[in-house]
């Protein structure tokens, strides 16, 4: 009997531990890999179907730039040997030449409209738009955003034009399939992928309002203005840079959020752009400031300087405050900041939540309207002597940061069509050395040097063009000219 009921028994355990076994199989097999689809997308198959659809809307832009090239004497303009060197060695004398250009764009409308970078086509005398057809079309600037290095063109009389469409960057994540698309090294249609490396980058150098993504696709001269896609076939970013020792790609790309673009689009094609602006230098808060402010974190923007009349100080904002939030958006470093306030309309009543001696405290400030950067402009020393140039004062750590060889100076940062500086020749990346062969290191050196020169009148210039030093005379244009 007593044995009956222990073979029983074992027999039920037998039973019990068969049944959960099973039931931890078919847990394995069934529910783990549904948690697990949920957290990880497969690897799509295939590129193909999305690169089919997104190619036709990727264009190619060429561009063309004339640099005037002079013959300058040592003598100026009234050397005796000129009619002698015209005569004999006019052939061999500089002339005009053209500087060409490559980058991508993309269509984001039927009307011909098209989204590039500011630094494919600023300083085009010309732009040619080449569709997947092969058909080109002139391209006229509508409008541009150095800060972002945002640009868009149009072309006109194309038909059956199929825009991208843009999608929402900031749903993008770290790790999710990008594909881009552009004209590397002028190979048209090439396509790459890989996935968002990194996001929120800043300090690349590119412009003021920095929040790159950052992917491992592969990005090369020719692709900036392209389109970086999410899986689905929507834009995410306008692919503008490479990190790079070679020039060629290492795996590091930055593209622009196209949530940044989609804000200034409006503002583009009426060619002015209006930000907001809140009358503040913010910095980091650094460990040690962090300590002197007693502040709990290193989160926030530290206000170093409120301007006098500004939104802030009308508002009541003061020095040593730090914002933690600005529009119901947390503030968790300085470097947002700008670009949240820069995307806010003129004229908002924005709600800026702010440290003040450990208290937090509300603040109800309106934005009035940014003035543009100083940080490279060039003040005119007056109305009559319009250069058409920006300038940014050398010094040995920016040269550093920039890879030049120099280290005082003046850094050209920006020429504008038609203007003394394009006629003469200047090109982005000069650094001028010298005004009439007297030093110059500042923007006052410079303004003193050319202050009292009438319209009509040139400037010798010494300037220092990658490795080779050569001189240009800038000549004085009338106002009306």
């Amino acid at each position: 009997m007593k044995n009956r009921f222990i073979t029983r028994y074992i027999n039920s355990c037998g039973k019990r531990s068969a049944i959960i076994f099973l039931i931890a199989i078919l847990f394995i097999m069934f529910i783990l890999p549904v948690g697990t689809a949920v957290s990880a997308k497969p690897a799509p198959e295939s590129f193909s179907g999305l690169v089919k659809e997104a190619s036709p809307s990727v264009v190619y832009i060429s561009t063309k730039k004339i640099i005037k090239q002079r013959f300058l004497s040592p003598f100026g303009q009234n050397d005796p040997l000129r009619d002698f060197f015209e005569k004999f060695y006019g052939d061999r004398l500089p002339r005009d030449m053209p500087q060409r250009g490559l980058g991508t764009g993309f269509i984001i409308d039927k009307e011909g409209y098209i989204l590039t970078n500011n630094h494919v086509v600023e300083m085009a005398d010309e732009i040619k738009v080449t569709l997947m057809d092969k058909s080109v079309f002139e391209a006229k600037i509508i409008g541009r955003d150095p800060e972002t290095d945002i640009a868009l063109i149009k072309i006109e009389d194309a038909k059956n034009l199929k825009p991208l469409k843009l999608g929402d960057s900031d749903l993008a994540e770290v790790g999710d399939w990008v594909v881009a698309i552009g004209n590397p090294y002028g190979l048209e249609t090439t396509v790459t992928a890989g996935i968002v490396s990194a996001k929120y980058r800043d300090n690349v150098g590119i412009g003021t309002f920095e929040n790159f993504i950052q992917t491992d696709a592969s990005i090369n001269p020719g692709n900036s203005g392209g389109p970086l896609m999410n899986v689905d076939g929507e834009v995410i970013g306008i692919n503008s840079a490479i990190y790079s020792q070679t020039g060629g790609s290492v795996g590091i790309g930055f593209a622009i959020p196209v949530n940044m673009a989609k804000d200034l689009i409006p503002m583009l094609k009426t060619g002015k752009i209006v930000r907001g602006y809140l009358g503040v230098n913010v910095q980091e808060i650094t460990p040690d400031l962090k300590e002197q402010f007693k502040l709990e974190n290193e989160n926030g923007a530290l206000i170093s300087q409120v301007y006098p009349d500004g939104p802030s100080e009308k508002a009541g904002l003061k020095n040593g405050d730090v914002i933690v939030s600005f529009q119901g958006k947390e503030i968790k470093d300085s470097k947002r900041l700008p670009y949240l306030v820069s995307a806010t309309p003129v004229g908002t009543e924005a709600e800026v939540v702010v440290i003040r001696k450990g208290e937090r405290k509300t603040f109800s400030v309106k934005l009035g309207e940014r003035p543009p950067s100083d940080e490279t402009a060039f003040e005119e020393p007056s109305s009559s002597v319009k250069l058409g140039m920006s300038l940014e004062e050398l010094t040995p750590e920016k040269a550093m940061r920039y890879g030049l060889s120099e280290r005082e100076g003046l850094l050209v940062v920006d020429v504008e069509f038609n203007s003394p500086a394009a006629e003469a020749g200047l090109q982005q990346g000069d650094i001028i050395l010298e005004v009439d062969r007297m030093k110059v290191t500042s923007e006052k050196d410079f303004e003193a040097r050319i202050k009292n020169y009438k319209p009509g009148e040139k400037v010798l210039l010494l300037l220092k063009r990658g490795r080779a030093a050569t001189y240009i005379t800038l000549r004085i244009w009338k106002d009306n000219q």
